[in-house]
């Protein structure tokens, strides 16, 4: 997930630098969802390692 997401700001920022702004956008926020979607769950799965004392 964390990958898709660093392929998704790539995008953004070669659409950036070639003027597509609309593109750019739209890839940069999915990338933002992405990352934070993995953050959450790196968290949960931390939290239940914690948990669970393995």
């Amino acid at each position: 997930m964390l990958y898709y997401a660093l392929v998704f700001l790539v995008v953004a920022l070669v659409a950036g630098l070639l003027g597509f702004g609309g593109i750019a956008g739209i890839s940069a926020s999915i990338a933002q969802v992405l990352f934070f979607l993995f953050l959450a769950l790196f968290l949960a799965s931390l939290v239940i390692r914690l948990v669970r004392g393995a």
